[in-house]
């Protein structure tokens, strides 16, 4: 059992009063053991290829709802292995996963992560995503921002812009320009009662209040930004009905454009339980197409989500894009381009650099100071927007040379690059290599190359005489 959590008295009066005979199982939850997952980066490595090779090492158990998702057992530590570094997998609260999941994100889509640090739904989308497509992901909060942008980068994703922006702000750039969006709504985090304690001494019924008048004006804001067709997923961590049936009840009642998208839509997930409508003012039949996850009813904490779908089509193909403002200026900087073509010749197989022409990854670099980024295919302009990522870091560009980013790194595949040293992720040469140390290879070898575990690209290293000098970022290092 896990330590006695005491509870907020408002907070328990207004359960037991909403779940009544089922309460007493509710609250012993509290004192039960949490959970712990982790979700497969499928843009690294496979299902079954990760579950047969880590079953065992981390205690694995699938997540019913996720179909990249594990529970872990909690003593395997996952976060302190190497593979975890690669970007192989995401600690992953396992009912979060369920929101991606619900939404279902499909290649090629124009997606928005609204309110998405630290980054858990964006790195699921945009393996759902599969490279083709374009997501933003956003946070408005600075330093959330910033670690949302490096979860981004380990997990090797190329097509994604990270913006640190208000909802409104986003609003005037991208009218109707939305595919699908992920609203993770800021809420009074009852769902984390259970793992964070400071939630329960942050929780009075006033910030419920507060919350739910702050989800209504980020959904206006979605809103605007989807287009007629799209579907839109609102999640919370949150019990209270005032956050979650009855904040999708007064949105519906002011956008009769919007419907709740039912189950047997092909959004059918096992494990989740239906909304109650019957507990918020004018609840609708249509909310118990929404969802809920329990912590007494499955193994995960406190969750609730809708999906929603605003109603028509687009204005002719690709009418979202149409209203953007120009294309972002694009460096054609000759000699600069020429230099970054011969660094991909050097260090790509003939296979890749030609599938890299093929995509004319040259047509979409940008250049801030000396830092050089390929811009996701299909993105728009962001002028007058705070950027903090518009696409995948290159490197830094030098008087005669490009020092590639540990970003590329981690999104290139060892199958892709000339020079790679594949480690053993359980061995001590792994861990040697992301604390700092120079490895051996062989002596007739030079220039950049990938240093893996296993099967995932981890960092750069540079062959010199017999040696692979390391490039892992000194930030990063673990001693």
């Amino acid at each position: 059992m896990g330590k006695e959590i005491k509870l907020p008295e408002a907070f328990e009066a207004r359960m037991k009063t909403m779940l009544g005979e089922e309460y007493g199982a509710f609250r012993e939850s509290f004192e039960g053991e949490r959970v712990s997952g982790l979700r497969v980066n499928l843009l690294k490595a496979g299902r079954e290829e990760f579950e047969a090779c880590f079953k065992d090492r981390f205690g694995l158990r699938p997540v019913p709802w996720c179909r990249e998702g594990f529970y872990y057992d909690e003593t395997a530590r996952p976060g302190r292995h190497p593979a975890h570094e690669a970007g192989a997998y995401y600690i992953q609260e396992p009912s979060a996963m369920a929101v991606v999941s619900l939404l279902d994100p499909k290649p090629g889509e124009l997606v928005l992560d609204l309110c998405a640090a630290p980054g858990g739904k964006t790195t699921h989308a945009a393996g759902r995503l599969k490279g083709k497509g374009l997501l933003i992901s956003n946070e408005i909060h600075p330093a959330r921002a910033k670690i949302l942008s490096q979860n981004v980068e380990r997990m090797g994703i190329g097509g994604v812009a990270v913006t640190n922006e208000d909802p409104a702000r986003l609003e005037k750039a991208f009218p109707e320009f939305f595919d699908c969006m992920i609203v993770d709504a800021p809420c009074s985090g009852e769902g984390m009662f259970r793992k964070d304690e400071q939630a329960i001494l942050e929780w009075s019924p006033e910030n419920v209040s507060r919350c739910a008048r702050r989800q209504q004006e980020i959904l206006e804001r979605a809103a605007a930004m989807l287009k007629p067709g799209g579907r839109l997923v609102y999640s919370t961590c949150t019990f209270a009905p005032e956050e979650d049936e009855g904040t999708v009840a007064e949105f519906l009642e002011g956008h009769p454009e919007f419907h709740v998208i039912p189950a047997g839509a092909g959004n059918e997930l096992p494990g989740l339980s239906k909304g109650r409508p019957e507990w918020v003012k004018n609840g609708s039949a249509k909310l118990s197409d929404t969802y809920r996850i329990w912590p007494h009813l499955a193994e995960g904490e406190g969750h609730y989500m809708a999906l929603l779908q605003k109603d028509g089509k687009a204005d002719g193909e690709e009418a979202g894009r149409k209203k953007q403002a120009k294309a972002p200026a694009f460096w054609k900087d000759r000699a600069g381009q020429k230099l970054v073509r011969e660094f991909f010749r050097d260090i790509l197989t003939d296979q890749a650099f030609g599938q890299w022409e093929q995509e004319r990854w040259a047509d979409r670099l940008l250049l801030y100071g000396e830092q050089l980024y390929a811009a996701p295919e299909g993105m728009p302009n962001f002028s007058g927007l705070r950027v903090l990522r518009p696409g995948l870091h290159l490197g830094t560009l030098k008087k005669n040379r490009l020092e590639p980013a540990h970003a590329l790194a981690l999104y290139l595949k060892p199958e892709q690059v000339r020079r790679q040293l594949r480690l053993d992720p359980e061995s001590r040469e792994a861990r040697d290599y992301l604390a700092g140390s120079t490895l051996s290879a062989a002596p007739d070898i030079s220039g950049w190359g990938l240093v893996c575990a296993g099967s995932c690209s981890a960092g750069w290293g540079k062959w010199v005489s017999g040696t692979v000098k390391n490039h892992y970022p000194k930030g990063l290092r673990k001693p």
